[in-house]
């Protein structure tokens, strides 16, 4: 029964969470700061979620810190998808290497 209240009271609340802009926003926001502010709010969100997973999803936070700062150079430098993950991935690959021959 205590599952159905848990489940019941996070329900409500997303459902509340999602319906409140429409209760209270009834014209359209002017304010540029806001605008601009509710502009960059998923990008933030998905960036909140996906630091820490780059840095703890190999084991090592050095060589998922090596992804991430080769991740960030190559994604200003060339900025395709497909390049950023493979070089991400070449320097888990090669800090793994590296920090095993040194043990």
């Amino acid at each position: 029964m205590r599952i159905y209240l848990m489940i019941t009271v996070i329900a409500l609340t997303i459902y509340a969470i999602r319906l409140a802009p429409f209760l209270f926003i009834r014209k359209p926001i002017k304010n540029r700061f806001i605008r601009s502010f509710l502009f960059y709010v998923p990008y933030v969100t998905l960036a909140v979620m996906t630091f820490p997973a780059i840095l703890t999803a190999t084991g090592n936070i050095v060589s998922g810190l090596a992804a991430l700062l080769v991740g960030l150079f190559v994604a200003w430098v060339w900025g395709d998808l497909f390049a950023v993950a493979l070089s991400c991935c070449g320097a888990v690959f090669l800090t793994e290497w590296i920090l095993k021959l040194l043990k």
